[in-house]
């Protein structure tokens, strides 16, 4: 028997909001080496929601849920799990107190929907949430059928995990094994290539390899079973080795590296600094920079140049250029950059410049031709590059500032 993740409300089904629970979860069973097999998602309505609790009873030995949990009338988790097994709900003074004096605290006033968080099925033991008001349960209501009943707001949710949940989980016998996994990335090599290459790995058993494809970033997944932790783990590491060496620098991180945190530790390990110009991304580079905690130590700053004035009064790139090549060519995204190194005084200066569509492309430059500089303490160069139109302007935007850091990186190699 399996575990299974049900996540609760309609805004999930109508697409409000990314399912990032169900992600986070399905790791955190991986990791555990607790087998699931199946997720689903229900809207905020009663009967739905009970049958599919009952239908999951019948087929797995733990469910776990999220969202459902607040103190609004469509907040109905804990009242349709209770009824899906015609049980009461009883009251936990101590879970209204608590809640009380965390609104209190708060400088809230604490109203009388707030009660129902109280309330749990009978027999139910309390899961406690640290952060919030919302508590969950660990019940269960048949034999070999447990449910854990999570909030659906992701701090809240990952702190009970970690303070309740994943003890019980380990001492409930559940686990097959313990899995291992590491994610390595890649930029500059297709999905279809990529897998091509690592056929033969794509085939192993245990180890796993399966590829993933993103915004011009292509993954692969190594994981690994064994019976502790540190052999799961040792099993990774040949495999790992075999693909770097056969990829190079196409691979450039792991697990949560993006390529603006790499790029940026190269630079700090050089000691050297970093700046942007950008025109089509309109800062998209630059914010995929500072989102890396530390960056203020490297990156200086950057300047958005969409109009051709701005451009000239601002990086100084001359008008004679613009006038003889465009905006989007090869000699104006060499000006931007070394406007950008000049004004900041950065040791390095990626710029951007390109049709980032739906419309402005022509025949000589279409929608989906972006140029990207970079300067150095050797010199600046630029090249164009064609990433078409189909997938649209936010794509193109997105490819634009990955291929920029790209190039950086692969310069500080």
């Amino acid at each position: 028997m399996t575990a299974e993740i049900l996540c609760i409300g309609s805004e999930l089904l109508l697409g409000n909001i990314t399912n990032g629970n169900a992600r986070w979860i399905a790791e955190q069973l991986a990791s555990l080496g607790v087998p699931h097999q199946r997720q689903m998602v229900v809207g905020d309505n009663r009967e739905r929601l009970m049958a599919e609790v009952r239908q999951a009873a019948g087929r797995c030995r733990v469910l776990i849920t999220t969202g459902g949990l607040g103190p609004t009338p469509d907040d109905l988790t804990t009242e349709a799990i209770a009824a899906a097994f015609e049980t009461p709900l009883v009251e936990h003074p101590e879970v209204w107190a608590a809640i009380q004096a965390r609104l209190s605290a708060r400088g809230r006033t604490c109203s009388p929907s707030n009660r129902r968080q109280a309330l749990l099925p009978k027999g139910a033991e309390l899961l406690p949430n640290p952060t919030g008001t919302a508590p969950g349960m660990i019940w269960s209501p048949t034999p070999g059928f447990t449910v854990l009943t999570f909030p659906g707001v992701p701090s809240e949710m990952k702190a009970m995990w970690q303070q309740t949940a994943a003890p019980w989980l380990r001492q409930s016998g559940l686990a097959a094994g313990v899995f291992a996994s590491r994610m390595l990335h890649f930029w500059g090599v297709s999905e279809s290539a990529l897998a091509e290459e690592m056929a033969d790995l794509l085939e192993q058993v245990n180890p796993t390899v399966a590829p993933y494809a993103g915004a011009g970033e292509v993954k692969l997944r190594i994981t690994a079973r064994a019976e502790r932790q540190a052999e799961a783990e040792a099993l990774l590491l040949p495999v790992e080795r075999e693909i770097r060496s056969r990829t190079g620098q196409s691979c450039f991180g792991v697990d949560e590296q993006s390529l603006a945190a790499v790029v940026l530790e190269r630079l700090r390990e050089r000691g050297q600094t970093v700046a942007v110009a950008e025109s089509c991304t309109g800062g998209g580079l630059g914010a995929s920079v500072a989102a890396v905690p530390g960056a203020s130590d490297v990156f200086l700053g950057g300047v958005i140049a969409y109009s051709n004035r701005v451009k000239q009064q601002v990086l100084g790139v001359p008008q004679a250029l613009l006038e003889a090549h465009g905006a989007v060519s090869d000699p104006v995204a060499e000006a931007m950059a070394e406007g950008a190194r000049r004004l900041t005084g950065a040791d390095w200066a990626l710029a951007i410049t390109g049709v980032a569509g739906p419309g402005g492309g022509t025949e000589q430059k279409p929608v989906g031709l972006v140029h990207i500089a970079v300067a150095g303490p050797s010199g600046c160069s630029s090249e164009g590059i064609r990433f078409g139109a189909s997938r649209g302007r936010h794509w193109i935007q997105t490819l634009s500032a990955g291929e920029a850091l790209n190039r950086l990186r692969l310069q500080l190699a």
